[in-house]
C-alpha cells in the first residue's frame, strides 16, 4: 500500500509536468480560452482568454495513476465512472461556452437532470452492495432505509458537484480545497475498510498538485467545469461509499459556504426587490471586491479547508 501510494501520488505530478505545457500551447493556438462574465471582478476580465478544460489533463493522470497501481476494484471503477460522467457533463458544458463565446454554457435544468440520474445510479449501487449499510442523519441516528439511502445519495451528488464548481472561481482555489479534502478521506476510506478508495484519494492529490503547478496565481489554465464537477462528484461517491455523507459536509465546509453564499444573495435579491447580502456571490468575490488580493483569499480558504478537514477528522475518530 505504501510503495503504491508514493508511485500513485508522483506519477499524475510528473504527468502533469510534462503534458500541460503542449496542452496549453494546443489551446492557446485554437483560441480555446476562458469566458469572464461582465459584471465580475474588474480584474478577472485580464482572464479572458485563458486555457480552460484542464480538468481533462487532470483527470487523464488521475486514471493513468490509477491503472498503474493496479487500483481496480469494484469501489474504485464506481468512483471513476461516476466522476468521469460528470466530466463529461462538464465537457459539453465547457464546449457550449467556447462555441458560442459566452460565460454561461448549459442550462442549470439540463445540468440537475444529468446529476439527478448519475445520483440515483450511485445510490442504487450503493444500497445493492450493501444493503444493510446505515447512514447517519442528525437527530434520526443511523439510518437503514433503501429509500433513505438512495434520496441523500442524489442529493450529496447534485450538491457537491455543483459546490465545487462554484468555488472554481479564483486561481488555484478550487483545486487547494480539493487537495485538503482528499487527503481527509484517506484515513477516512482505510476506516470504512476501503483501501481502493483511500488509494484513489492519494492518486487525486497528486493529479492536484500537477494541476496546481500550472493552476496557481497568475494561472496558466482552468480546470473548467471538465474538472470542477468531476471533483465535487468524485468526493460525493466518496462519501456515498464510505457512508459519511454528513462528515463531507465539514471536511467541504468551504464549499458549502461558498454554495450558501449564492443560495443566500439570489433568495434575498429576490425577497427584497434588488438587495444584495454579500457585494458579489459566491462569497469569494465578495472578499475581492472587499480589497484582498485573489491570493489572499485563496490562501485562507486553503487554511480554512484545512482546518475545517481537521475538525471533522477529530470528530469522526475522537468522538466526545
Amino acid at each position: 500500500m505504501t510503495t503504491s501510494a508514493v508511485i500513485g501520488f508522483v506519477l499524475p505530478v510528473v504527468l502533469s509536468l510534462a503534458l500541460y505545457p503542449p496542452f496549453i500551447r494546443l489551446m492557446q493556438r485554437l483560441s480555446w480560452g476562458q469566458e469572464i462574465r461582465p459584471e465580475g471582478p474588474e480584474d478577472h476580465l485580464s482572464k479572458k482568454g485563458t486555457p480552460t478544460m484542464g480538468g481533462g489533463v487532470l483527470l487523464g493522470t488521475f486514471l493513468f495513476g490509477m491503472w498503474w497501481v493496479g487500483c481496480t476494484s469494484l469501489a474504485a471503477l464506481v468512483l471513476m465512472a461516476v466522476t468521469m460522467a460528470h466530466a463529461g457533463l462538464g465537457f459539453v458544458d465547457d464546449w457550449t461556452k467556447i462555441a458560442k463565446r459566452r460565460s454561461l454554457g448549459l442550462k442549470a435544468r439540463q445540468k440537475l437532470v444529468a446529476q439527478i440520474a448519475i445520483g440515483l445510479v450511485l445510490g442504487f449501487f450503493a444500497v445493492h452492495v450493501k444493503p444493510d449499510a446505515p447512514v447517519w442523519l442528525p437527530w434520526l441516528g443511523w439510518v437503514t432505509s433503501h429509500a433513505v439511502r438512495v434520496a441523500l445519495a442524489v442529493l450529496v451528488v447534485m450538491a457537491t458537484s455543483n459546490a465545487v464548481n462554484l468555488t472554481d472561481g479564483l486561481d488555484g482555489l478550487a483545486a487547494g480545497t480539493n487537495v485538503c479534502a482528499f487527503l481527509a478521506y484517506v484515513p477516512v476510506c482505510l476506516a470504512a475498510g476501503e483501501p481502493s478508495l483511500a488509494l484513489a484519494c492519494v492518486v487525486m492529490v497528486g493529479a492536484l498538485a500537477g494541476f496546481l503547478w500550472f493552476n496557481a496565481f497568475p494561472a496558466r489554465v482552468f480546470m473548467g467545469d471538465t474538472g470542477s464537477l468531476a471533483l465535487g462528484a468524485a468526493l460525493a461517491t466518496l462519501a456515498v461509499l464510505t457512508h459519511t455523507e454528513f462528515l463531507l459536509v465539514l471536511v467541504g465546509g468551504v464549499f458549502v459556504m461558498e454554495a450558501f453564499s449564492v443560495i443566500l444573495q439570489v433568495g434575498y435579491f429576490k425577497m427584497s426587490g434588488g438587495k444584495r447580502i454579500f457585494r458579489m456571490a459566491p462569497i469569494h468575490h465578495h472578499f475581492c471586491k472587499g480589497g484582498l488580493h485573489e491570493v489572499q483569499v485563496t490562501t485562507r480558504m486553503w487554511v480554512a479547508s484545512a482546518v475545517l478537514a481537521a475538525a471533522a477528522l477529530g470528530l469522526w475518530f475522537c468522538p466526545c
